[in-house]
């Protein structure tokens, strides 16, 4: 029994620790390899973003999206201002997560983007049209600070909604620039209910404050990289 704990762990670790891309969309693709991408997912990525499939992708499927998913990361790192990450989605499939401080992108407590920020979204913007079998998930993130006046549990309401208005106020700026609206296929505001730091400092209320956006693999890319034709 000790033998095999420790053999789902050290199996475990050696996808973690993987620096190969390639193996790491293949085995990750494997049959059931949907439950080991949702362990990962949780560790370094968003389950809650995928295109929803029947079945556990399979490992040779899942390298190409792997491979592919490379080359929309390199685009990406280009866009001035993101943070771009390699995550996994819902699937156990390599996507790319873009995130910007939402200082970049609005004034204290409003909704509507800036000037200076709009360069980034445009080059954004070229990268979605670039990559059309790229699904796109954005989601609007704030701190736990509250409204002056108001109660704790209003300003948690009012933090989810400022944090949607912001997400949908990206999305509607790249689809001004041609981004397919068919392409977003999901805009959210969950406030102050996902930090990805202390709320007790400064510095961790603003990495709070953020917009992520999410890049992974369609149906469409799904069923080219099964069919072996995914470049």
């Amino acid at each position: 029994m000790k033998l095999k704990i420790f053999s789902l762990a050290l199996c475990l670790g050696m996808v973690l620790a993987s620096c190969n891309n390639m193996q790491k969309g293949a085995g990750i693709g494997a049959a059931g390899g949907a439950v080991l991408g949702g362990i990962i997912g949780n560790i370094a990525g968003n389950t809650v973003v995928g295109a929803a499939v029947g079945g556990a992708v399979g490992a040779g499927a899942g390298a190409l999206i792997g491979k592919h998913m490379d080359k929309v990361k390199a685009e990406a790192e280009a866009v001035r201002n993101a943070e771009v990450q390699e995550v996994t989605d819902a699937n156990g499939l390599q996507a790319v997560k873009l995130t910007f401080d939402s200082g970049i992108l609005f004034a204290t407590g409003k909704s509507t983007l800036s000037a200076a920020s709009k360069t980034s979204l445009n080059q954004l913007a070229t990268v979605l049209k670039n990559n059309t079998d790229c699904d796109v998930a954005i989601q609007g993130h704030t701190d736990n600070v509250g409204f002056k006046g108001k109660t704790a549990a209003q300003s948690v309401e009012m933090n989810k909604a400022l944090s949607l208005d912001r997400a949908a106020s990206v999305s509607t700026y790249l689809q001004s620039l041609g981004v397919s609206a068919a392409q977003i296929k999901a805009v959210d505001g969950l406030g102050q209910d996902s930090p990805i730091a202390s709320n007790d400092t400064e510095a961790g209320r603003q990495q709070n404050r953020r917009v992520e956006i999410y890049m992974y693999a369609s149906q469409d890319m799904i069923n080219a990289a099964e069919a072996g034709t995914l470049q």
